[in-house]
């Protein structure tokens, strides 16, 4: 709901005010319902404010309250409200209006430093303690809502975003070595292991799940979340287990709707949106207020190269999905106008950093800017449903039970799921034992994977010693496939950099267009849920993903429901829509393949080579494989650097 910032001199040396408004003159590019400040000695707090709750409107923040003698500023929505008012005794009559950030403060004068577990929703709080003389703040578990932050001797600084830190006279714009090298290195859309870390050098970040505390001149994190399964649940039947996860998702999805504006949602062919979406449609028609979805399909004159596993244009089945639901107000958006090239500034401008995820970037731009002129403040997504909601990998399922000789529940099972996919059981058998014994089966294979171009500059990579520090965190470097799902799985929950994009891009944008986006899908209570569903909930009778199909019967129809034969892919069309500017994109291409800067970071044969393989003509199915990614992400660096030159 707000851009938050904050200045603590350690020393005691009171602080400049002008400073302070320098910091929130800074914010000034987004819009705001509100902005206030609070100053007293040494300290100042500001928030920026964009109100999307009917408890935000009018809300004082930063909030300082005399009896308790804290100040808070908050970037917050809380989703367990109610919860919260019986912990905390409440007074009923005060509940309604009492703001998310008046309820952060009543948890850390009752937890202390334990409240952020108490807390459930998207928040980065920080508060005063003038008794205690520290600042004590958190980010939630994933990292959804940004909190930067600068420290020297004398000096601590935060702020949402990185630039208004960068008004403060003694921060200098140093670019992270260390960052650069793993943004170059990691093939995956993070960008960097360190969770603390920036692509500036004295520019730190709270990682999600930690608490931080400033305190005696010094900066501590603790980390309060962690998703470790724990007991699975035991319940008597299919239909218990449906039940209970109608329970949680709807409360996750009732949760992310408390808007006094409207309501949108990313709604694409598949399970996790439309099951957020016809949640959400439902629970709305009970407040005579309509869904808003906003769906991404190609340019009209895009021919689908993709294999026919994929769907490159979902509108039949978005339509279908929508004519059940019922209650929604639908669009259907291709931005022609728009590629991944032509974005490229823009993004820049607001990620304050480089970025990796180029081939959704002009829809997913597109449809924010949409959404806001129709007033929107809350746009839901269904983005981490893949690791929750919608988990059941029926191959890597029947590999576990071929590993452990379970041979009559896996002859049942692919026999049903080869009916289901219509694919040999023969040829299905051959997968799963890639699978179960991936050693075995690889060294047997004549075919060689695709690996990922270390494109980055040997040299640099021996500076930085990129490679031992992303083989401690078990990233693979080659891009090849890894066979264990589970493992992956559990890494989504327990190596918090996975969080770092999402958290980063929706807070961002959020500011810009001033909306919020919601995952129902990543609430930690559905995600605690989902961890402690048994494997066989989640495939079984051939059907993989098969809790949230069961779950979802009368809620969506069959064909989404029970569709294993095919799948959406979105940004399939991204090259194609650079056909008219293709040869300025190798032009700038070549350019950076000489520039100083980019050769030190980069490998500059590398370069030249994918550069000479795509360069002839714009060939629509390049734009997932690996050189035009290696040359996309160049050219983001690239102009990233050219920005900050420019400055």
């Amino acid at each position: 709901m707000s851009a938050i910032a904050g200045i603590y001199h350690l020393n005691d040396e009171p602080i400049d005010i002008q400073q302070g408004r320098n910091v929130m003159n800074a914010l000034q590019k987004f819009p705001a319902d509100d902005v206030q400040a609070w100053h007293k000695e040494n300290i100042f707090l500001g928030c920026h404010a964009q109100w999307i709750t009917p408890e935000s409107v009018g809300e004082q923040l930063p909030f300082y309250d005399n009896e308790r003698q804290m100040a808070i500023t908050a970037d917050a929505i809380i989703d367990n409200r109610n919860e919260l008012f019986e912990r905390l005794q409440v007074e009923r009559s005060i509940r309604n209006n009492m703001s998310d950030s008046m309820l952060i403060l009543l948890a850390y004068q009752k937890w202390g430093e334990e409240a952020p577990k108490y807390l459930v929703g998207d928040f980065a709080f920080m508060i005063w303690d003038e008794r205690q003389r520290h600042f004590f703040g958190a980010r939630d578990f994933s990292g959804t809502r940004t909190l930067y932050f600068y420290k020297n001797e004398s000096k601590f600084a935060f702020s949402t975003i990185i630039e208004p830190l960068f008004t403060l006279p003694y921060i200098e714009r140093t670019l992270n070595q260390q960052w650069l090298a793993e943004f170059i290195v990691i093939p995956v859309t993070s960008d960097s292991v360190s969770t603390d870390a920036t692509v500036y050098k004295y520019i730190k970040q709270i990682p999600p799940s930690h608490t931080i505390k400033v305190s005696n001149g010094r900066v501590e994190f603790s980390r309060y979340s962690n998703l470790v399964t724990g007991e699975k649940l035991k319940l008597k039947s299919n239909l218990e287990y449906e039940e209970a996860f109608q329970e949680v998702f709807q409360k996750a999805v009732n949760s992310r709707l408390r808007t006094h504006r409207q309501v949108g949602a990313h709604l694409s062919g598949g399970l996790d949106s439309g099951s957020v979406v016809s949640f959400a449609a439902k629970a709305l028609k009970e407040k005579n207020k309509k869904l808003h979805t906003y769906s991404y399909v190609p340019v009209d004159d895009f021919v689908d190269w993709t294999h026919r596993y994929r769907v490159a244009n979902e509108r039949p089945l978005i339509e279908s999905t929508v004519k059940y639901v019922g209650n929604i107000s639908e669009q259907y958006l291709s931005f022609p106008e728009k590629s991944p090239f032509s974005e490229v500034d823009d993004w820049l401008e607001t990620m304050e950093m480089p970025y990796k995820f180029f081939e959704n970037s002009f829809w997913v731009k597109g449809i924010y800017e949409q959404a806001n002129q129709q007033g929107v403040g809350i746009l839901l997504n269904g983005q981490r449903g893949n690791w929750t909601v919608s988990w059941g990998h029926a191959l890597d399922y029947y590999a576990v039970l071929l590993k452990r000789l379970n041979f009559i529940r896996l002859y049942k099972e692919v026999n049903l799921y080869s009916q289901n996919i219509g694919v040999k059981k023969s040829r299905i058998m051959k997968f799963i034992g890639k699978k179960a014994f991936p050693t075995t089966s690889g060294m047997l294979s004549s075919q060689k994977q695709a690996q990922f171009p270390e494109w980055i500059n040997p040299d640099f990579a021996i500076r930085t010693n990129v490679y031992t520090k992303l083989e401690k965190h078990e990233i693979d470097i080659k891009g090849t496939s890894v066979s264990d799902v589970y493992k992956i799985r559990n890494n989504q929950f327990n190596q918090l950099h996975f969080y770092g994009l999402s958290g980063t891009m929706g807070t961002k944008l959020s500011l810009r267009h001033s909306l919020w986006e919601r995952d129902p899908t990543n609430d930690i209570r559905v995600i605690k849920f989902c961890l402690s569903v048994p494997e066989n909930q989640y495939v079984q009778k051939g059907i993989d993903r098969s809790l949230i199909r069961r779950s979802t019967k009368g809620y969506l129809p069959d064909n989404i429901r029970l569709n294993q034969r095919s799948r959406g892919i979105q940004g399939a069309d991204g090259v194609h829509r650079m056909k008219h500017s293709w040869y300025s994109f190798i032009e700038e291409l070549q350019q950076l393949s000489t520039d100083s800067m980019m050769t030190d970071l980069v490998n500059r044969k590398v370069i030249e080579v994918a550069i000479e393989k795509i360069k002839h003509e714009p060939n629509p199915n390049l734009v997932y494989e690996f050189e035009f990614k290696i040359l996309m992400r160049s050219l983001i660096l690239y102009r990233f650097f050219k920005k900050i030159e420019g400055r």
